[in-house]
């Protein structure tokens, strides 16, 4: 049976639609004209309610645990990195060594160990009595009154010349390399030797007294200077007995609240630092929006490190303020505060510096709209060079498929690598953690730019998506 065909449109059945449409034109005008005419007489009507949109449900508990364990993190940062610094002062001798090696080098100090060892030789010598006793002696030869007076004024720089002559061999044995070796080992003694110090043990060479004095010994510099002295004629040298020099490191009584407080120094430099790292971990685990809150875990850590800074900067007036009256040269006290706590600072500031790098990751992750037009940016420009090396036959093949499809491993895998690159260095440093970060950037960009979305795979030419890789 053939199939019916239906009957063709004609003129007159257009003309009947288009009249239709015209009419119903006429009536949809004439009821919105209708409804001006109302709202210009008794108002507006008011507006349906909207449909309700389902609203993100809040957790003020979670919010609110996050702020105080990002608070609590941030503010025992500061502590768990001085705590870090003092610990390793006291267990590592090379650390230490480094700490305050640099100090034979600086001019003060020079200065300060020279006039200490002098003062002690001329006091062991008593040059001033030595000298009484020359004019004693040339008094009951017989000389004539003019001689002997000018003998008797002769006593003061007789004094002053022996002086003088100690002093050039002191600052010729203190400016060589033997202070250099004398301080590095005696201050390897002492660090040896600082546990028992801490303890209060008074067989250490190096001391804390009441007051919080740590002092090194300096007998080493002393015998080269005595040696040196016999063999320029110096032979008064040789009679006099063992001379022993101490040269104080730093005066505070903050180390003798070290000493008081000397158990809890290793537990605390060892845990603490992971105890701040755990509770700002926490904070960022509890929130609702984690992305934003690690970018305030990072910018909290950054700010108690410049806390730490400006503490620092203010102790040193303290310090310099809190020095004793007999303390005789303060220039040379301020110097080693600088060189003491110069590890501290280098500490402070790689924390400052890793704060902003994780706070900076974290918002270009997040869920921003500058971050998302970041990321946007960052795809065109990746798929503009995958397609411009696709065309010229330059393709990164099955490996750049599995990197595709593995992106979310291959960033956890360098993210896990860079926090483990940092957990492990024995000593972080501001350069270090940027190498890191700088590291972790390459290494996400080359995996960005060698991956093959779906959308790349497909033959130079044919314009259509090739098969999918088995696997």
């Amino acid at each position: 049976m053939s199939e019916q065909r239906p009957a063709p449109v004609t003129a007159a059945d257009l003309a009947a639609r288009i009249a239709a449409l015209e009419a119903e034109n006429a009536q949809l005008r004439a009821a919105a004209t209708a409804r001006a005419a109302a709202d210009v007489a008794t108002g507006p009507a008011a507006p349906a309610p909207p449909a309700a949109a389902p609203g993100r449900t809040r957790h003020p508990g979670r919010a609110t645990a996050a702020v105080v364990l990002i608070v609590l993190g941030a503010l025992l940062a500061p502590v768990a990195v001085v705590a870090v610094w003092a610990r390793d002062l006291v267990t590592d001798t090379d650390r230490y060594v480094a700490t305050v090696g640099p100090l034979v080098d600086d001019p003060q100090i020079q200065s300060a160990v020279t006039e200490r060892v002098t003062g002690a030789i001329v006091q062991a010598a008593d040059l001033p009595g030595l000298a009484a006793e020359a004019a004693t002696a040339v008094d009951g030869l017989g000389l004539p009154p003019r001689v002997a007076a000018l003998a008797g004024s002769l006593q003061e720089p007789l004094v002053d010349a022996a002086t003088g002559f100690i002093r050039r061999a002191v600052e010729a044995v203190v400016t060589s390399d033997v202070l250099e070796a004398v301080w590095d080992e005696a201050n390897r003694t002492v660090h040896d030797q600082l546990g028992a110090v801490l303890r209060g043990d008074p067989d250490a060479v190096a001391s804390i007294d009441a007051q919080g004095q740590l002092v090194v010994d300096l007998t080493g510099v002393v015998d080269t200077v005595r040696a040196s002295l016999s063999d320029a004629g110096f032979t008064l040298i040789d009679r006099l007995p063992t001379i022993s020099v101490s040269f104080p490191l730093m005066q505070s009584e903050d180390l003798v609240r070290a000493q008081n407080a000397y158990r809890l120094l290793d537990v605390l430099g060892t845990w603490l630092v992971w105890l701040s790292l755990g509770l700002l971990a926490a904070g960022v685990l509890a929130a609702v929006h984690r992305s934003r809150a690690l970018v305030v875990a990072g910018l909290s850590l950054a700010g108690a490190m410049l806390l730490l800074g400006a503490a620092l900067t203010i102790g040193r007036s303290l310090y310099v303020n809190a020095l004793p009256p007999e303390v005789q040269r303060p220039d040379a006290a301020v110097v080693v505060y600088d060189q003491v706590v110069a590890f501290l600072r280098v500490a402070l500031r790689s924390a400052f510096v890793l704060g902003v790098v994780v706070a900076l990751v974290a918002f270009l992750a997040g869920g921003t709209s500058a971050a998302r037009a970041l990321r946007a940016s960052w795809s065109r420009g990746a798929a503009s060079l995958r397609t411009a090396g696709e065309r010229r036959g330059v393709s990164t093949g099955p490996v750049g498929v599995w990197l595709d499809e593995q992106r979310v491993l291959v960033r956890v895998v360098v993210a896990a690598g860079s926090a483990l690159t940092l957990v492990l260095a024995e000593h972080l440093t501001p350069r270090y953690v940027l190498t890191v970060a700088l590291v972790a950037v390459v290494l996400l960009a080359v995996t960005t730019l060698a991956a093959r979305p779906a959308e790349a795979r497909a033959e130079p030419g044919d314009g259509k998506p090739a098969s999918p890789v088995a696997g």
